[in-house]
């Protein structure tokens, strides 16, 4: 497992911000394609972005894509796109075709179907299904991550880039990026921070009985590359942890 452990978040915000930055920048492509999550420690990095390389950064070269969001207006505080929006878009200069929001205010199912056409439009195409150049993921307390859910364990495989959900908790209804799209992407980071997640981190990363229940368990890029950055909260069960902290 190739994974990262920081004592805090906000060390560890402060670390993978530079280390985006780098990246990007490294990519000779005129244009990059982003898909990124919701969530507090992503909201802490799209600050530091915002603070730190409002004016490095190569904005008119990044394409913003969404993981999932929440069938919500982009008013509503639950809306990953009007959050980002807040903590990121307002704060630096970046033009409107760039952003490529999930309109949650849209019938579902029609939404879904509208933004897997805008990514088929604007993401390059590897292995038959769209390859994101870099998609940050977030992980909940019960293994799931972009919007799929253990109930919804079919949307690992679908063959379908962008489904349409419910989170199985509220019953609020998602759309969602698939597994096969996740893992057909260049470089997949998954941020996870928390006391709380430490259970899972440790049942996925020792392969203990059950495992597999969780959707985070399933994301293995292709070709791509996975890196786990992990605060000491969210490592706590990891007893090999010492050679990977920093």
């Amino acid at each position: 497992m190739n994974y990262r452990i920081y004592k805090t978040k906000e060390e560890l915000v402060k670390s993978l911000a530079e280390e985006l930055y780098q990246f990007i920048n490294g990519l000779k492509k005129d244009k990059i394609t982003l898909a990124i999550s919701g969530g507090t420690t992503p909201y802490i990095l799209f600050e530091q972005w915002a603070k730190y390389y409002s004016e490095k950064l190569p904005w008119n070269k990044l394409h913003f894509f969404w993981v999932d969001e929440r069938c919500v207006p982009p008013t509503s505080d639950e809306s990953n796109y009007g959050n980002t929006k807040k903590t990121l878009f307002d704060k630096i200069s970046i033009s409107n075709p760039n952003i490529h929001r999930i309109m949650g205010e849209n019938p579902p199912k029609l939404e879904a179907r509208r933004y897997t056409e805008e990514i088929a439009a604007t993401v390059e195409a590897a292995n038959g299904r769209p390859r994101f150049d870099i998609i940050l993921l977030g992980m909940g307390d019960d293994g799931h991550t972009a919007s799929i859910f253990p109930p919804h364990m079919e949307l690992l495989t679908s063959a379908k880039a962008v489904e349409t959900t419910q989170n199985p908790y509220n019953l609020q209804n998602r759309i969602t990026l698939t597994g096969p799209v996740i893992n057909n992407a260049a470089q997949v980071y998954f941020l996870v921070t928390g006391k709380s997640k430490a259970p899972v981190i440790s049942a996925i990363f020792k392969k203990e009985k059950g495992f597999e229940l969780f959707p985070a368990a399933h994301i293995k890029p292709m070709d791509g590359k996975l890196i786990w950055v992990l605060d000491e909260e969210a490592a706590d069960g990891l007893q090999d942890s010492e050679q990977n902290k920093i």
